[in-house]
């Protein structure tokens, strides 16, 4: 199955949408909902780069872990944390003990704090895709992994000094923060 699907509650739903009680919450409230706030978009590239090589559902059954183990991903409070908090996040195991993970998040934080408040929100945001003309992907396989805006905005965040973030990783954060509306034609979602 590759377009939607109905969930047991009668609603049709992107099939990915459907395979874990997380998931249809995550589906249904979260994904492709605008994201704004410079903290609240340090989280999901946090997240996202955590969640690379590993599945979305075990970075979202880990994520009330992760916003403790990260004091909420407050830009500010993650750039004070020193070694003995990586050592502390190292040793946690309701995160993902990801050692270049974890210092890249935290090196971020370093970075993201010296900026402006609202440059990382109005930077990301910048790299949203014009909405008109653009098709509702039918079929999962519609759904591109990169994408040229995806691309530069990987690009962007590495010249600045964010660490962890590729083109699929990017696309992934604007798929999550509404950036791009990519649940499938006929999702109740959309």
């Amino acid at each position: 199955m590759t377009g939607v699907v109905a969930g047991e509650d009668g609603l049709p739903r992107c099939p990915w949408g459907l395979s874990a009680p997380e998931y249809v919450a995550y589906h249904d409230e979260e994904w492709g909902k605008p994201v704004r706030g410079d903290d609240a978009l340090f989280e999901r590239l946090s997240l996202e780069a955590f969640q690379s090589g590993l599945s979305w559902l075990t970075i979202l059954r880990k994520r009330p872990a992760f916003r403790e183990a990260f004091s909420g991903f407050r830009i500010k409070a993650v750039a004070e944390f020193g070694p003995e908090d990586e050592a502390r996040l190292l040793a946690d195991a309701g995160i993902v003990r990801n050692r270049l993970k974890i210092a890249a998040t935290l090196a971020n934080a370093e970075t993201l704090a010296a900026w402006d408040p609202g440059e990382l929100d109005s930077l990301i945001w910048s790299f949203a895709p014009a909405a008109a003309g653009r098709a509702a992907p039918r079929v999962l396989a519609d759904v591109p992994a990169v994408t040229d805006e995806s691309k530069a905005l990987a690009k962007a965040l590495r010249v600045r000094g964010v660490r962890f973030v590729g083109p699929t990783t990017a696309y992934a954060l604007m798929q999550a923060c509404g950036l791009v509306n990519d649940h499938l034609a006929g999702c109740h979602a959309r």
